[in-house]
């Protein structure tokens, strides 16, 4: 039985003051936690309304009942667990390969489908500036479907770390060089902008290389494409190119 210390705990760690407090963040579903139960990340307890994850020590999971389980969950619909996980110390940056960085990138959903993408095209780096979206906000960490346990994340000052990285620095703007007919190096570093207002000025003066995702609409009015599908069509093309 879940005590109202527990609940209360829990249901804090949306917050995301809370969560560094506490440095504990949850995950919910069993497909995310049984990733994150493998990886890296340290298990601090598991609560589920089944008799499952009978792999995990006892004094480590908690069978609840549905109702408790509904005062402890982000999701409207809760899945059947929720588990714990302290908020690991953050690995040094790997600065080679192909890196992706993000603006300013404010909707968890994005930012955990942008995680997945990285995950799927095999980017090991994840750059984020201080203003970006809490990695470890409830609504990312069930976007990653897992893959928060394979790619290495940081918090930066963004405009320092562009002024003084050895790396090419790509952004994408509605008119620039088209993508498609631009060769695309193995390494460098490809910078994501704003849902709203798209790359910063300040990060728009360190970018190296411009790029567009070129419109074919016959109409050619079509403002913009959302954050997380530019990153998939742009990580495609530099992996199809090399």
């Amino acid at each position: 039985m879940l005590s109202k210390n527990q609940i209360k705990l829990i249901s804090s760690l949306q917050q995301k003051k809370h969560r560094f407090a506490n440095q504990l963040f949850f995950a919910e579903g069993v497909k995310v936690i049984q990733e994150l139960v493998k990886s890296n990340f340290e298990l601090e307890h598991l609560y589920t309304t089944n008799e499952d994850f009978t792999d995990i020590a006892s004094n480590k999971r908690s069978v609840i009942s549905e109702n408790e389980l509904n005062k402890i969950s982000a999701l409207s619909t809760p899945n059947t667990c929720l588990a714990l996980f302290k908020i690991p110390l953050e690995s040094k940056i790997i600065e080679s390969g192909l890196v992706v960085a993000l603006d300013s990138i404010r909707d968890p959903g994005n930012l955990g489908t942008i995680l997945r993408l990285c995950d799927w095209f095999g980017i090991h780096q994840l750059i984020c500036s201080k203003e970006t979206v809490d990695i470890y906000n409830p609504k990312v960490v069930q976007a990653t479907m897992g893959s928060i346990a394979r790619v290495n994340v940081n918090y930066i000052d963004l405009d320092a770390f562009l002024k003084k990285t050895k790396l090419p620095v790509f952004g994408t703007f509605m008119d620039s060089e088209n993508i498609y007919k631009t060769t695309l190096p193995q390494e460098g570093i490809i910078v994501m902008g704003n849902e709203a207002n798209g790359i910063s000025e300040n990060i728009e003066k360190l970018i190296t290389k411009r790029l567009t995702i070129p419109r074919f609409g016959d109409l050619q009015i079509t403002e913009s494409l959302n954050v997380a599908t530019a990153t998939a069509i742009i990580l495609s093309e530099f992996r199809r190119q090399n």
